[in-house]
C-alpha cells in the first residue's frame, strides 16, 4: 500500500503527468484503470463505508493516494472472481487455488482425498495445465492403475490428457532425490511449452516430520518463482498424530490449506503479519 501525498496527487488530476514523445496519454490511460471508492461501491451495489472497511482491512487490495482510497479495476475483477461461490468442490477450488502456489490438503478420509485429487486436477485441466500426479509406494496408497480407474470414475478425461501429454501418473519410491528437485526439472520441462505444471503429492509418512517440513519449505520456495501449482494431501487420522505445535507449523509452511470432511470445506489463506 503506497501513500502519496495529497499535493502532488492534486496536481497530477489537476495538470496530467507530462512526459515526452506522446507518453502522457498512456500514463492517463493507466490512471484511468483506478476506480473510486464510489465507483466500487456502484458496480458492487455496496455502500461506500463497506468498500472502505475492504480497503483497511487489506481485504480488496488498493492503494490510497492522499487521502483518497482507489482501486484497479484487475484487482476489483480479481475480488469479484474470488468472491464467487460455487456449489461443487472444483469450482470452490478453482476460486482458492492461485497460479503459483502451495496447498496443504487435509482430508478426513480416503474417498474425500480422491475427491479432492480429482477436482484439483479438473481446475488444473481446465486452466490447460500439465497435471503430475505423484503415489508414493505404499501398502496403504491405491496402485497407479487403481488411481487412474479413480480417475476416470471421477470425471476425468484421463484418455485424452496422456494423449495431449498433460498428465502422468508417476511412482514415488522415496528415492535420494528431493521432491524440490523434481518439482525443479519438471517445472523447466513445462516452460518450454509454456504450460502451469499442476502436481499432487501425499504427505511421505515415511520421514521425520521435522525433514518432511523442511521438503515443504524447499517447495514453497520454488513455487514463488515459478508457474507451478504442488498441492501436499495427508489424511486426517496421520495430522491428529502430530502435536498441535506441528500442525500449526505444517499448515503456515505453506500458503493454503484445503481441509474436507463429511461436515464441510474450510479454506484458509497464510497471509505475512500485517503492520500496526
Amino acid at each position: 500500500m503506497y501513500d502519496i501525498s495529497e499535493g502532488v496527487v492534486g496536481w497530477v488530476e489537476t495538470y496530467g503527468i507530462l512526459d515526452r514523445r506522446g507518453e502522457r496519454r498512456m500514463q492517463e490511460k493507466r490512471l484511468g484503470q483506478l476506480l473510486g471508492t464510489e465507483e466500487v461501491a456502484e458496480y458492487l451495489g455496496v455502500g461506500p463505508v463497506t468498500v472502505y472497511r475492504w480497503c483497511r482491512e487489506g481485504s480488496l487490495p488498493c492503494v490510497k493516494i492522499g487521502r483518497r482510497w482507489r482501486v484497479r479495476r484487475e484487482a476489483l475483477e480479481e475480488f469479484v472472481r474470488r468472491s464467487e461461490r460455487s456449489e461443487t468442490l472444483t469450482g470452490r477450488l478453482r476460486a482458492f487455488i492461485e497460479v503459483p502456489d502451495n496447498v496443504l490438503a487435509i482430508a478426513q478420509d480416503r474417498e474425500l482425498m480422491r475427491r479432492l485429487d480429482a477436482a484439483f486436477f479438473r481446475v488444473g485441466a481446465a486452466r490447460g495445465g500439465t497435471l503430475v500426479k505423484y503415489q508414493l509406494e505404499d501398502e496403504r496408497m491405491p496402485s497407479l492403475e487403481e488411481v487412474r480407474a479413480e480417475m476416470v470414475d471421477m470425471g476425468l478425461e484421463v484418455d485424452r490428457l496422456e494423449k495431449e501429454g498433460r498428465l502422468h501418473l508417476v511412482s514415488e519410491s522415496g528415492g535420494s532425490e528431493g521432491r524440490a528437485d523434481e518439482v525443479r526439472r519438471l517445472v523447466a520441462e513445462a516452460s518450454e511449452g509454456d504450460l502451469t505444471l499442476w502436481v499432487n503429492f501425499n504427505w511421505d509418512l515415511r520421514k521425520g516430520v521435522d525433514e518432511a517440513l523442511d521438503q515443504q519449505r524447499l517447495l514453497s520456495k520454488l513455487v514463488e518463482d515459478s508457474d507451478v501449482v504442488v498441492k501436499t494431501a495427508i489424511l486426517e487420522e496421520d495430522l491428529d498424530e502430530w502435536p498441535g505445535e506441528t500442525q500449526r507449523r505444517a499448515q503456515v509452511t505453506h500458503a493454503g490449506t484445503v481441509w474436507l470432511s463429511r461436515e464441510g470445506l474450510a479454506m484458509s489463506r497464510v497471509t505475512p503479519p500485517p503492520a500496526l
